[in-house]
């Protein structure tokens, strides 16, 4: 089992705390089919280098545990890795995460970019996604929180505005797939043309009626289960769809 990095500098307080969803991501990006599927989607090197996006990094556990097993699960340790967070706080400490848990590996090392604070993509360029990581606010609620401004980021009300950002972590909208689905719309702009996407759903965010709209998309996409927490009842059960073009 390959180790999960530390944590232990971030204020859960403002920051989403890892948690089954992460473990789930972490387990499925390790797993053997999916090592398999990367490199051979990504051969080295007779490929070039893929760049990985996390969106909505968190704490940072999945961009630093992905960074920190690269060879593990691509098959190469020559991936670039990038992350971005609409919170402000998470960005700084998920950079911290990642670096951490390079700099503790062996050369040759992965690359780490940086967390941007940023929407969803609106931090890259299209076409450049070679690997797309969505770990979203997917639980429904009954609306979706605006993210905050330099005001609000420093206001002197902490806990209303950590209150806040830990609700920009979870909340999801109607069916808890309003974030989601604008992802979603961006995904076939955002990947490259071996673009590989691993997004996160809830039960009651209907995965299998996600999956049929993604395969109805024009130019042949494909979507499919390859992760799962188990069988929980209600919207507790989890899954990772990975999506590409076939």
């Amino acid at each position: 089992m390959l180790p999960t990095p530390s944590t232990t500098h971030v204020s859960f307080d403002a920051i989403y705390e890892p948690a089954e969803d992460s473990y789930l991501l972490l387990d499925t990006l390790s797993s053997a089919s999916e090592t398999a599927f990367l490199a051979s989607h990504f051969p080295s090197p007779s490929t070039p280098s893929p760049l990985v996006l996390e969106v909505g990094v968190g704490s940072g556990v999945v961009l630093a545990f992905a960074a920190a097993n690269a060879q593990t699960i691509f098959g190469r340790a020559d991936v670039a890795f990038l992350g971005t967070d609409v919170n402000a706080l998470a960005a700084r400490a998920a950079a911290q995460t990642v670096r951490g848990a390079v700099a503790e590996q062996a050369e040759p090392r992965a690359a780490f970019l940086d967390v941007v604070e940023g929407d969803l993509t609106s931090c890259v360029k299209d076409g450049e996604v070679d690997v797309l990581v969505f770990n979203p606010p997917y639980v429904p609620t009954e609306t979706l929180p605006a993210p905050l401004d330099a005001e609000a980021m420093a206001s002197p009300e902490v806990f209303e505005r950590d209150s806040k950002l830990l609700e920009l972590s979870y909340a999801g909208g109607e069916d808890g797939m309003e974030t989601t689905d604008r992802l979603l719309e961006r995904l076939p702009g955002v990947l490259s043309a071996r673009g590989v996407a691993y997004v996160l759903l809830c039960a009651q965010n209907k995965p299998e009626a996600v999956k049929e709209r993604i395969r109805a998309w024009p130019a042949g996409w494909c979507a499919e289960t390859v992760g799962s927490s188990g069988k929980k009842a209600g919207w507790e059960k989890l899954v990772i769809v990975r999506i590409w073009r076939g």
